[in-house]
């Protein structure tokens, strides 16, 4: 049987036909989807750190926040840390994410002040006119009497009050709204603020600087990074160069060398180290 070639119509091309789903390896669309799925990976894998520096953060303040919400702000750092990550300057991703995540925490509790600068100005105003009233007086001003003072109708008053309680800290001296002839409530001091204590940590906060500086400057450094920066001894090994092992041999020797320097200022290591 004869083979019949249909020649292509003059100035036409023959076509060449295209490999279907080939994708070179060098494509932009395959090299940002590698790199998505680096940083996914690098997220779920330090999804923990969030979590962890998050009820550190949250266990020192004084003031009542919801947890969550710090964790939260701090999973953000730790995204922000994912995409801006770079792996040239050979710095561990969790060391790295570790700053990320403290410092959206701490810029979102900045954020959180109670005290915006209008509420400041309203606080003291009312310290102000309470102060007053209180040497003219010889006695705790009533709502009335400060609405006064303050150029304020009571009702007006009693909402700026309420306010200040609501985001800001109570005075001491402060009482209910409407009840002014109870006593003024009485705070028994923290011990924590007693003369003695305060004197005792800014004792022991000294010699703890005079033990670190006592230290070589690579001891120096391994007792920063685990007790300030929160590193595993690990990481710590990844930005020095040398292995785990090595990272707790020196942190051993330099909390041996800190402990007598502690004892040579009178301070017993074991109520410090």
């Amino acid at each position: 049987m004869a083979v019949h070639c249909i020649a292509p119509a003059r100035g036409e091309e023959t076509p060449i036909p295209v490999p279907v789903n080939r994708i070179s390896s060098t494509s932009p669309t395959l090299a940002r989807s590698e790199s998505q799925a680096i940083r996914d990976q690098r997220i779920l894998e330090n999804l923990h750190l969030a979590r962890i520096i998050a009820i550190r953060i949250y266990e020192g303040l004084p003031i009542h926040l919801e947890l969550e919400e710090l964790i939260q702000v701090g999973t953000l750092g730790l995204i922000d840390a994912a995409a801006r990550f770079d792996e040239s300057k050979n710095v561990s991703f969790p060391g790295y994410a570790k700053h990320r995540i403290r410092g959206a925490i701490l810029d979102s509790l900045r954020d959180m002040d109670w005290a915006s600068r209008d509420q400041r100005r309203r606080c003291k105003q009312v310290d102000t006119a309470t102060r007053k009233l209180s040497g003219i007086l010889q006695r705790t001003p009533t709502d009335a009497e400060i609405a006064q003072e303050m150029g304020l109708a009571l009702e007006k008053w009693q909402q700026v009050a309420g306010s200040l309680r609501n985001h800001g800290p109570v005075s001491a001296t402060s009482r209910p709204l409407g009840q002014d002839d109870l006593p003024e409530p009485e705070f028994p001091a923290d011990e924590s603020d007693h003369p003695d204590a305060i004197c005792r940590r800014n004792q022991i906060a000294k010699a703890l600087k005079e033990a670190i500086l006592a230290l070589p400057i690579r001891y120096q450094t391994v007792v920063s990074m685990y007790y300030t920066d929160e590193m595993t001894m690990k990481e710590i090994g990844s930005v020095l160069g040398v292995n785990e092992s090595r990272v707790s041999q020196i942190h051993k020797s330099a909390l041996q060398k800190m402990a007598v320097v502690l004892e040579t200022n009178g301070i017993s290591p074991a109520t410090v180290l």
